[in-house]
């Protein structure tokens, strides 16, 4: 089974063979490296640019006014600050042009904490993501999910935020993608780029099918009546776990919503499992203050407050400068296991 890192590398490559993009493009992005994670290994229309995020993403817009599809990177989500009000001007192009004016855009980058990246390389930007009107946003837990959101991605005309969640690139699926060889070992064989002299390797692609995951369609991922949990990203595989072991330890089955898309996002889906459960539970790790999770508890309080068996609560990263690279802080600044499991009886056990 193919790694989420592999499967975005093979969705590039789909895309730069059969949908039309013409440039993948970012910091150590090209050969010889192929990206920080390695997601660009092996791509034929990858090259490198300066360290410049402003840079890269006007770069971008430029391209797709000419008619080009590109796709570019910021190295970390940390630094998509650096280019907050470019990032504000493409979500915009668009709209201003009453439609006449397609932005295809599609920017990847590293999300989240998870590798003890430290204060510079452990930020999560979804919420702020979430605040760019324009921009649609996604986020994928797993291999497969990772292989037809970036496709979605590249066909949509408007510019798409494809957040990788970095704890999670090395972490293999249960499906095969359409056209993935079965054997893990075979397919690192022929996609991943030897270490050391790269100067005479070439990749040898499997061959891959279209697989399109709809942005804005979210995936009940375990079913249950005790509660609903909306989560994506690096802690959505917690939360499967969490619902797991509790409905082995205490008889407590969760509805858990791999939410996909921050924007647009599966309201219709989300509604329903409250209404069946009347108990909600948001998961995610950005900083609490002014978290995207917020938004939705606001919603389903509008919406749905006379449904509710007990409280709707946010589980949220802790609203700090940073995240320290000492495991013992990162581990206390965003949720983990214990946490969400902790959370989550509580919600299953509260009196109505």
């Amino acid at each position: 089974m193919a790694t989420l890192v592999q499967a975005v590398r093979m969705a590039l490559h789909y895309g730069e063979t059969h949908l039309g993009v013409t440039d993948i493009f970012g910091e150590d992005v090209g050969p010889p490296l192929g990206g920080v994670f390695t997601a660009t290994q092996g791509l034929k229309t990858a090259w490198n640019s300066p360290l410049d995020e402003r840079g890269i993403l006007g770069t971008a817009m430029g391209i797709a006014y000419a008619g080009g599809r590109p796709v570019c990177e910021i190295q970390f989500a940390d630094y998509a600050f650096n280019a907050i009000d470019v990032f504000k001007i493409a979500g915009n192009q668009r709209w201003a042009g009453a439609g006449g004016y397609d932005m295809p855009i599609v920017v990847m980058t590293p999300n989240g904490a998870g590798i003890r990246g430290s204060l510079y390389h452990s930020h999560s930007f979804e919420s702020w993501a979430s605040r760019l009107g324009g921009w649609k946003v996604v986020m994928p837990s797993n291999p497969l999910d990772a292989y037809g959101l970036v496709t979605a991605a590249i066909l949509d005309p408007n510019p798409v935020l494809v957040l990788l969640p970095k704890a999670l690139l090395r972490v293999k699926g249960d499906k095969l993608l359409p056209g993935e060889p079965a054997d893990a070992e075979e397919l690192a064989r022929m996609i991943d780029a030897p270490i050391g002299d790269r100067s005479a390797w070439k990749p040898q692609w499997p061959a891959l099918r279209e697989y399109v995951v709809p942005i804005g369609q979210a995936d009940l991922i375990r079913e249950g009546s005790a509660g609903t949990v909306v989560s994506y990203g690096r802690p959505l595989p917690l939360c499967a776990q969490a619902a797991d072991e509790l409905a082995l330890e205490a008889g407590h089955g969760f509805d858990v919503i791999d939410l996909r898309s921050i924007f647009p996002y599966d309201w219709p889906l989300l509604s329903a499992s409250v209404l069946k459960t009347g108990r909600l539970l948001i998961v995610n790790e950005d900083t609490e203050v002014t978290n995207f999770g917020e938004h939705l508890l606001r919603r389903v309080v509008d919406e749905h407050f006379y449904d509710l068996a007990v409280r709707p609560r946010c589980l949220m990263g802790k609203h700090l400068p940073g995240i320290g690279m000492n495991t013992v802080y990162e581990s206390n600044s965003v949720p983990q296991l214990a946490d969400i499991k902790g959370a989550m009886r509580e919600l299953a056990n509260e009196p109505a």
